[in-house]
């Protein structure tokens, strides 16, 4: 693969930066048991990176539950006001965006989850999430009219930053089949770190896949290497 050097760098949040992914598959499980019904992960790879009102609708769909979209989200919020504080930042990510900022690197958020859930979700991640300068909620934003595998919220992400890069300068950072996709018709590079049991054959249009962000090396997209 020939990757190409990069200025900018675009971050997902879920299931990359944190563990919220997890979280979400007990809080839609919770719900789906109470009609009988199992939340499949084949499913929730469809879904992941969607609006809140994308997925809602489309797991009711699936699994047939006799609610609409606004009961979902309300039944759905009362578990992840719960869930939500509790999570964690997975694995060589901390390093690497401690690494970015050292190196003044600019660096941006570009999450399909609402502010609402954003502030749940770094509860006890403040500091940290204070390395992502350049925030961008994708069901928050009004510039951004449709979620992933649309490329609204990265486009919206690289507006923020101030000197306006191409999207060929912005490598992104992704773990699900839908963020990848929205990074391609961005125009820009992607690397994704999927869930171990994703078939990786479903995203041949990824830059670089990884199992953990612990593996990835920077210099290969012309930015600086760490200095251990």
């Amino acid at each position: 693969m020939n990757y190409k050097p990069v200025t900018h760098t675009l971050f997902d949040m879920d299931g990359l930066i944190l563990n919220t992914e997890d979280l979400y598959t007990i809080g839609f499980q919770k719900v789906a048991s109470r009609f009988g019904k199992h939340f499949p992960f084949s499913l929730k790879c469809q879904i992941m990176g969607q609006q809140s009102r994308e997925f809602a609708g489309s797991i009711i769909q699936a699994l047939e539950l006799p609610m609409t979209v606004d009961e979902f989200l309300v039944e759905t919020r009362a578990i992840f006001n719960d869930l939500f504080p509790q999570c964690q930042i997975m694995p060589g990510v901390e390093k690497l965006l401690r690494h970015l900022h050292k190196h003044n690197i600019p660096i941006g958020l570009a999450t399909s989850s609402s502010k609402e859930t954003y502030d749940l979700k770094v509860t006890n991640h403040q500091e940290f999430f204070e390395l992502l300068p350049y925030k961008t909620w994708g069901s928050s934003d009004p510039a951004v009219k449709k979620g992933k595998p649309y490329p609204d919220v990265f486009l919206a992400a690289a507006a923020k930053f101030p000197d306006h890069p191409d999207p060929e300068k912005c490598l992104v950072f992704e773990d699900s089949i839908n963020g990848v996709r929205a990074a391609r018709a961005a125009g820009m590079q992607v690397v994704m770190v999927p869930d171990p049991r994703l078939d990786k054959t479903l995203v041949p249009d990824a830059t670089l896949i990884l199992n953990s962000m612990e593996d990835f090396r920077p210099e290969i997209f012309g930015l600086p290497p760490y200095d251990d």
